[in-house]
């Protein structure tokens, strides 16, 4: 069908060689896409890809202020304009509370938080550039539900889902939409420590109407809708990901 395609847009994935981000990477090309992927090894995502004749990497540490910077000057010099920016590079240290130190929690949120607030900040005028730019954030359902998952983690999604709100209304006047998806437990390295313990995944399961966990190709389906121009009319939302967990009462 017309219009339900990626081709010709420019995208930039972090933390796209495993999980959810490697997922969006595969949807993207697959539509088309020319997708410039980062990671702190790029070499993971070799042999996982169709058109990869369309893939570019570029290895690195998000945390690192100076990186980030590198990062904006290569989009700039090789593509002077930049269509789809998607956030989703993230971890986690699943603890209480009382037992973060400072280095931990400083940790996490320079890389959810701090790193993404920089590389979009810098990644803007490139998005101007595009006159069709679409932002898509990669936050949680822990940014708005305890799902015991750790209260620095949940703070760095909320901060993301406050952000996303923030930029589609400022950016609108720049035809840059800005929207968020908030996925619950997917199958991916990151939830795997959790979901292999059989009471936390019985827990999980049965929290969730569908009865099942999610795959990163469910996650990656929306966000190849909203890099679409199909999506020109949705900004500033963030669309939950979560077999209905989070609608869920009794």
């Amino acid at each position: 069908m017309s219009g339900w395609t990626l081709q010709g847009k420019k995208a930039l994935i972090t933390g796209g060689t495993k999980g959810i981000g490697l997922a969006i990477a595969r949807e993207f090309l697959e539509l088309g896409a020319e997708v410039l992927v980062i990671a702190r090894n790029t070499k993971a995502i070799q042999g996982k890809v169709k058109n990869s004749a369309n893939l570019f990497t570029y290895e690195g540490d998000l945390t690192n202020a100076v990186f980030r910077g590198d990062l904006v000057k290569r989009v700039s010099e090789n593509w002077g304009k930049l269509d789809v920016l998607v956030n989703n590079v993230g971890t986690n240290l699943r603890k209480k509370f009382a037992d973060y130190t400072d280095a931990e929690m400083r940790q996490l949120f320079e890389t959810n938080l701090f790193s993404m607030l920089q590389l979009t900040h810098g990644c803007y005028p490139y998005l101007k550039n595009s006159t069709h730019g679409s932002v898509i954030n990669i936050a949680s359902v822990a940014g708005y539900l305890d799902v015991q998952s750790g209260p620095p983690y949940g703070m760095t999604k909320a901060a993301i889902i406050q952000l996303t709100r923030h930029l589609a209304a400022e950016w609108s006047a720049d035809n840059i939409r800005v929207n968020a998806i908030s996925p619950w437990y997917i199958e991916t390295p990151l939830t795997e420590p959790v979901l292999t313990q059989i009471d936390r995944y019985e827990k999980i399961v049965a929290r969730t109407p569908l009865g099942r966990i999610g795959k990163p190709e469910e996650v990656a389906s929306l966000a190849a809708y909203l890099a679409m121009d199909k999506s020109s009319y949705i900004t500033g939302q963030n669309i939950s990901v979560d077999g209905g967990m989070s609608i869920k009462g009794l």
